[in-house]
């Protein structure tokens, strides 16, 4: 019992990341069509930010909840004003921009930080399920990316903002017309998908050593989740991670860690040919 208990656990945890780290991308290519190619660099400026701010002394919830994706969001301003303003309906263009963006960003945190691994400590301490060790982060981490899907939901259908957002990509001349500053709309909506990459990399930085080169390792599980779970934002981010994560876990604990990825690579191509419009274009229709 306590092994299938643990088993559950690392199961919601392998779909909890998926999340994480695919939430602000699923913003930025699900609702403002942008190919996002930095979106690793993201994370790691996120992870960066929270270890700069603990080592300065703010505490470290602060660090990763606050600081992280404060910093990377007001670094989204930045990119969606100079970069991707210019660029928007032109999905090859921004992937060319993006993908120079992180070399720039790779290049640039080499300058400030080093080629060197750094990291934060866990907040958290473990506990026993049975005669097995539990994170206890690890737990927090999967709460987090519920509460993350649920706000994200509750922003998208239940406010004026997320409201004015999905008329706004949707048709972005007519809501002009009726006076929204649609500009406007696409920088804060892209700044929010930012804002939660960085959340993804303040929080994933005490588990992991982080290099300024580290985003590789995450950029292509996030777009194969977001592009998986269609144009859906929130129910097929959601149902793309469950299934992955659980393909993950499964192949990983029957196998080896390497056979949990080919095994996910595998699905997600299968799925793919399945159902070219992903998840939600199939099962969850005009859902957010």
């Amino acid at each position: 019992m306590a092994q299938l208990a643990v088993f559950v656990l690392d199961t919601l945890y392998s779909v909890a990341v998926l999340v994480l780290i695919s939430a602000g991308l699923g913003i930025i290519f699900g609702m403002v069509r942008v190919i996002n190619l930095a979106h690793g660099e993201f994370l790691v400026l996120g992870g960066y930010s929270a270890i700069t701010a603990h080592g300065l002394g703010l505490n470290i919830w602060l660090s990763m909840l606050v600081v992280a994706p404060l910093v990377v969001g007001m670094f989204g301003v930045v990119v969606e004003r100079l970069i991707i303003r210019p660029l928007y309906g032109r999905l090859v263009n921004t992937m060319l921009a993006t993908w120079g963006l992180s070399l720039v960003m790779v290049g640039g945190l080499n300058m400030i930080f080093g080629n060197t691994t750094t990291g934060i400590p866990l907040p958290v301490g473990g506990f026993s399920v049975g005669g097995y060790q539990v994170s206890g982060y690890n737990l927090l981490l999967i709460v987090l990316a519920a509460l993350q899907m649920f706000v994200i939901w509750l922003v998208l259908g239940c406010t004026r903002f997320g409201l004015l957002a999905c008329g706004t990509m949707q048709n972005a001349s007519m809501s002009a017309a009726f006076g929204v500053n649609s500009s406007r709309v696409y920088m804060l909506t892209f700044a929010c998908g930012a804002a939660l990459s960085g959340l993804a990399g303040g929080v994933l930085a005490p588990l992991i050593g982080l290099t300024p080169g580290g985003g590789a390792n995450y950029i292509a599980k996030a777009f194969i989740t977001v592009i998986s779970g269609g144009a859906s934002v929130v129910s097929g981010l959601v149902a793309s991670a469950g299934l992955f994560g659980t393909v993950s876990q499964i192949f990983t604990a029957v196998a080896t860690p390497i056979a949990g990825e080919l095994a996910l690579l595998v699905v997600a191509i299968l799925l793919l040919r399945a159902l070219p419009s992903g998840i939600s274009g199939r099962y969850f229709r005009n859902r957010i």
